[in-house]
């Protein structure tokens, strides 16, 4: 079966390869073969690349797993009918005319620094569905005759953030191109789609961690030596793994040893590296630190976060909770009220604080999202007593900041029960477009899956009013 490639399009990039080994087939810009017009191609490019391009060199994705609804969170709507508008009251935020829910202080005197969008925007309702969007921009590919419910991860996926990057760049400084953490989104049997490479395989896979940043006992052991193994004795193996690789490499069917290899020199260079070991140290950063983003799951995991971005990781996605923590069908306001919102608030508030004063904002997209809303209507299970809310994609809410993101300003507009975008409506192809473009990654990068059918990897439109003003 032929293996994923990826090409530009042939009026900027030539596509080259080396047969028999994936991944390494890399483009050739025009100038290697154009000479002098080399420069005047890059200037024309330049002058029509989108708004934001290429002002990003990391992207900090905060998934707000299970989808919190956008009437208790960042688009209240008091004038709405009491089944509609639910039990928060509003609060005046830095931006004239616009507030957000009380129990978010913190945001409400920082949107100076966050672009709200109010029109998010797709049609799949259901959580894996919904979460491969999100993290894709693509639609989920369904077998035929197969229901939404069967729909689980599958090397059909279209590959996410992370796994793309790293096929297209793939990180050269001993630090992975993509890490998700601190949960892999499972429920019972199912495996939520869109957290891995799809069909581009195994190998650009991005690195899951899996354990609670705020447990005193935390550490990710794949980054850490055996104990009775110095770093000597390392390099004295790989010495021996060389040679030994040397010979076995001519073998026939040596493919798959090949393959191999590459994942071993991933591992051996993050092994050898104090770059990462020192970013998933937590105990260097102080208690006062640690206090601010909040001693819970969440909280550590958004400094755990910040300290990867430090270390040069170009995707980073936390995950707030578990999955469908913001599932909220039902006690969708008590869970809000006395979790989800005090550690969202406290937790974004410290990692845009330390961005901010590293500098390291004006270089990292950071984004804010569930994979869907929840309905205006407040509603009552069956069998249950505490209200709560529903899914819904039709119209949601995110936050945009850094990497020449415009704060203090609203993008987009819900009808009167957020039910419905009245302005243009966003969507997670969107999201994606905006995504790469803040990477630098030309508009017309194409990926090629195992069966060699093309796929666009920006198929949607930059959110230019992030960078131009609403």
């Amino acid at each position: 079966m032929p293996q994923p490639l990826y090409f530009f399009d042939r009026r900027k990039f030539l596509r080259v390869g080396a047969a028999g080994v994936v991944g390494t087939t890399l483009p050739i810009t025009c100038s290697t073969i154009a000479g002098d017009q080399s420069a005047s191609v890059e200037n024309n490019r330049q002058q029509i690349q989108p708004p934001g391009f290429g002002k990003a060199k990391s992207v900090l994705i905060v998934l707000l797993s299970g989808g919190p609804s956008q009437l208790d969170t960042l688009d209240p709507k008091p004038a709405a009918p009491s089944e509609v508008r639910g039990e928060f009251q509003p609060i005046s935020t830095t931006i004239p005319g616009v507030a957000v829910c009380e129990h978010l202080p913190r945001l409400a005197a920082q949107t100076q620094r966050w672009s709200i969008v109010r029109s998010l925007a797709h049609r799949e309702h259901n959580h894996l569905l919904a979460t491969h969007v999100a993290l894709t921009g693509r639609p989920t590919p369904l077998p035929r005759g197969a229901s939404d419910l069967d729909r689980v991860e599958s090397r059909n996926d279209f590959p996410n953030y992370a796994a793309a990057l790293d096929f297209i760049r793939p990180s050269k400084n001993g630090v992975p191109t993509g890490l998700s953490l601190p949960n892999y989104l499972i429920e019972g049997p199912l495996t939520w789609p869109g957290q891995h490479a799809g069909f581009l395989g195994p190998k650009h896979d991005p690195w899951q961690i899996n354990g609670d940043p705020n447990h005193e006992k935390f550490r990710v052991g794949a980054l850490n030596l055996p104990q009775d193994i110095d770093l000597g004795r390392m390099r004295s193996r790989r010495e021996l793994l060389d040679d030994v690789s040397r010979g076995a490499s001519s073998l026939p069917g040596s493919g798959s040893a090949i393959s191999f290899r590459e994942q071993q020199e991933m591992a051996y260079g993050l092994l050898t590296s104090g770059r990462m070991r020192e970013a998933f140290d937590l105990n260097q950063e102080s208690s006062t630190n640690r206090d601010r983003y909040g001693r819970n799951k969440f909280g550590q995991s958004l400094l755990l976060a910040r300290r990867l971005i430090e270390a040069g990781v170009p995707v980073v996605q936390a995950t707030m909770g578990i999955v469908q923590t913001w599932d909220t069908h039902v006690d969708n306001w008590g869970k809000l009220k006395n979790t989800l919102l005090p550690q969202l608030d406290s937790g974004l508030a410290a990692l845009t604080d330390d961005l901010l004063a590293s500098g390291l904002l004006d270089q990292t997209l950071l984004i804010v999202m569930g994979e869907f809303g929840r309905t205006p209507k407040v509603s009552t299970l069956p069998g249950q007593t505490i209200p709560g809310r529903d899914h819904w994609a039709h119209v949601y809410s995110g936050l945009f900041a850094g990497a020449g993101v415009r704060g203090g300003q609203v993008i987009g507009q819900s009808d009167s029960i957020a039910a419905y975008p009245v302005s243009r409506a966003w969507s997670p192809a969107d999201i994606c477009t905006t995504v790469f473009n803040s990477l630098g990654i030309e508009a017309d990068v194409t990926l090629l899956d195992p069966l060699a059918r093309p796929h666009h990897l920006l198929n949607g439109n930059v959110i230019a009013p992030l960078y131009t003003g609403a």
